[in-house]
């Protein structure tokens, strides 16, 4: 995939058939509209593209509104090259672009893209108070040479696929139904930081991960998870056990998320991980996070734990 940062870098010569959005999380409704671009690009000999926006247009129109990201604009272009697209576009999102109409911003796509189709989903909408929306584009794509192709949301064992769904879903603590709209495991990633040093001292050493704080994190609970202890493209995948909350039991008043990594280190490695960004992937919530009388009695739970999780996990 060829990326870049700005819509007036591209200078695409086209015929080129774009997508525009946030496409937080690219989950299967969103694979889906990148599967129909892709197959539009491909009927007229074109590029298929995607343009994604940083910041995230609610940090500009909305400064004060909370952000719960479930992936980063790079992370979204990563999925989506996955799916065979050619170009993404990362367009930073200014007050001034938010103030272009739809015929200025459709203007620059045209001109620095090549802009032959737009696909899109059916609540989708463009400029300045999102004046152009579906009957506009239509209009505008007659006068201006390009086609305006709308496809419908998908559904999920009855549920409808979207962003705002996935959420509610990991804000439940339920990643199982986040995947399978999601068509993955939810992942987040972070920086190895120092902790405590408590879980060394029991025989348990976990991986503090410092995850930014727009990243959305699943309920406070203890989960099974795959590790990748460095960058996913060429580090093996390792199983672990993970537990994200206030840790009430030892005293805790921060969030954290801490990954006690099964079988690490192996023969060689130094199992140092500060500094190291670190990936985990959810994929079971073994209960919600709880305070216990003692020391020894979270001890025994977080054994209980770790044989839960690989159970579940050797079985995948």
């Amino acid at each position: 995939m060829r990326i870049f940062r700005d819509i007036r870098d591209a200078n695409l010569p086209g015929p080129t058939f774009l997508t525009i959005g946030n496409f937080d999380g690219l989950h299967r409704g969103h694979q889906m509209l990148l599967d129909r671009l892709r197959q539009n690009a491909t009927a007229q000999a074109g590029m298929s593209a995607l343009l994604t926006f940083d910041p995230h247009p609610l940090r500009v129109l909305r400064p004060g509104s909370p952000l719960e990201l479930l992936t980063t604009p790079e992370e979204r272009l990563a999925l989506a090259g996955e799916l065979g697209i050619d170009v993404g576009v990362i367009q930073p999102f200014t007050p001034e672009l938010a103030q272009l109409d739809p015929r200025a911003f459709l203007e620059l796509l045209v001109r620095h893209l090549g802009l032959a189709g737009l696909t899109v989903g059916p609540d989708f909408a463009l400029g300045r108070n999102r004046a152009g929306n579906l009957d506009v584009l239509a209009a505008l794509g007659q006068e201006m040479g390009f086609a305006l192709d709308v496809i419908q949301p998908v559904q999920v064992v009855g549920e409808e696929v979207r962003s705002y769904a996935i959420r509610q879903a990991l804000v439940n603590g339920e990643v199982e139904r986040a995947a399978g709209m999601l068509g993955r495991n939810y992942s987040i990633s972070g920086v190895v930081v120092e902790g405590d040093r408590r879980g060394r001292t029991i025989g348990i050493p976990t991986a503090n991960l410092r995850v930014d704080e727009e990243r959305l994190l699943p309920a406070d609970g203890v989960y099974a998870n795959w590790v990748w202890p460095d960058d996913p493209a060429t580090a093996p995948r390792l199983a672990g056990v993970t537990n994200i909350g206030m840790r009430p039991t030892v005293g805790g008043r921060e969030r954290r998320v801490e990954c006690h990594i099964f079988d690490f280190p192996q023969a060689g490695e130094s199992g140092d991980l500060y500094g190291k960004t670190v990936t985990l992937a959810f994929v079971q919530r073994l209960r919600p996070e709880q305070r216990f009388e003692n020391l020894d009695g979270l001890i025994a739970q977080i054994h209980r734990d770790m044989a839960a999780a690989r159970a579940i996990l050797q079985r995948i």
